[in-house]
């Protein structure tokens, strides 16, 4: 039998061959990244304040997307009458991990900007797989070259806490500061907090200070009550959006692998509407989902949430460019 038609013969079934982001090719040369998205693993959590695990988080992601890979075929979506990452339309490709340096904050954050130019350079989509909040830092780091030379970015954050705190303990750069250090960046045109909840999430300062930076702040409740029209009509339009998701914006018991669970959550839908509404509101860019934490649910169902959704909103993303 030759090689291609080994090849074709295989069944590639979920738990067969290398975990990959939806089992995409696998591409080890930075400078030879052609595709529309490149995922991306940002396996740090050195800046969390209770329980850590998010390291793992890539890893279990890529590991549970194995049961969504299309295939040749892409996913057909009978409600939409779409079918999402066709791959004679959809170019995917994951590039691996930024290194991280144990215990070095500075250089391991370096590491994941330089992944994220090297994509954005590449003219793709950057995916990224935390690791915690505090990765979202050199990712937005990462867009001003990119935002100089088509625009600036407003960011859609889905999320139970604010992560708008300054300093604490003289800590500028863990989860409880990337919107914050997001804020300060002259290529963000604001934010856009949604699913912000409950106790232990920051001050009243730090409310008032996202909202004097141009924050739109919205609780799961306050979103059920404006409904998804409602909730996209107070972003921006047709701007280019940098999407991140927090796993523990979802509810725990569809998410409990995370470090900071927060009752009264998101469901599934609730997410994807607003997501898919985003896709055709404007132009996301970038994209990165964070504190997955897999030892905290060994049923594996926070990193097939995680998964799902991400290939759900590339999929989306894909289409609303492609018209």
């Amino acid at each position: 039998m030759s090689q291609n038609a080994y090849d074709q013969g295989r069944l590639n079934l979920p738990f067969v061959g290398i975990s990959t982001f939806g089992k995409a090719p696998y591409v080890a040369d930075w400078d030879a990244i052609s595709a529309d998205v490149a995922i991306l693993g940002a396996p740090f959590d050195f800046g969390t304040q209770f329980r850590a695990g998010a390291r793992f988080g890539p890893r279990g992601i890529r590991e549970a997307s194995t049961l969504f890979s299309f295939g040749h075929g892409g996913a057909y979506d009978h409600e939409d009458d779409v079918t999402y990452l066709p791959a004679d339309k959809v170019r995917m490709v994951d590039i691996g991990d930024a290194d991280i340096v144990h215990t070095d904050t500075v250089q391991s954050h370096a590491n994941i900007a330089f992944g994220v130019r090297k994509i954005l350079a590449a003219g793709a989509m950057p995916v990224v797989l935390g690791g915690d909040h505090s990765i979202n830092i050199p990712c937005i780091d990462a867009f001003e070259e990119d935002c100089a030379a088509n625009g600036p970015i407003h960011i859609v954050q889905f999320d139970a806490h604010l992560d708008f705190v300054d300093v604490r303990h003289g800590v500028r750069h863990g989860h409880g500061n990337p919107m914050r250090r997001a804020s300060e960046k002259p290529w963000v045109t604001g934010l856009t907090q949604l699913g912000i909840r409950n106790v232990s999430s920051t001050s009243r300062e730090g409310y008032e200070a996202a909202r004097e930076a141009g924050s739109d702040i919205l609780s799961v409740r306050q979103i059920r009550a404006l409904g998804t029209e409602g909730v996209l009509a107070r972003i921006p339009a047709g701007g280019r959006y940098y999407v991140t998701i927090d796993i523990d914006g979802f509810d725990p018991s569809i998410a409990p692998g995370t470090g900071t669970p927060s009752h009264g959550g998101f469901s599934y839908y609730e997410v994807l509407e607003l997501l898919a509404g985003l896709c055709q509101r404007g132009r996301i860019v970038g994209v990165d989902l964070v504190e997955v934490a897999p030892d905290y649910d060994h049923s594996g169902t926070t990193t097939i949430l995680a998964a799902q959704v991400l290939l759900n909103l590339i999929g989306r993303i894909m289409h609303a460019r492609q018209g």
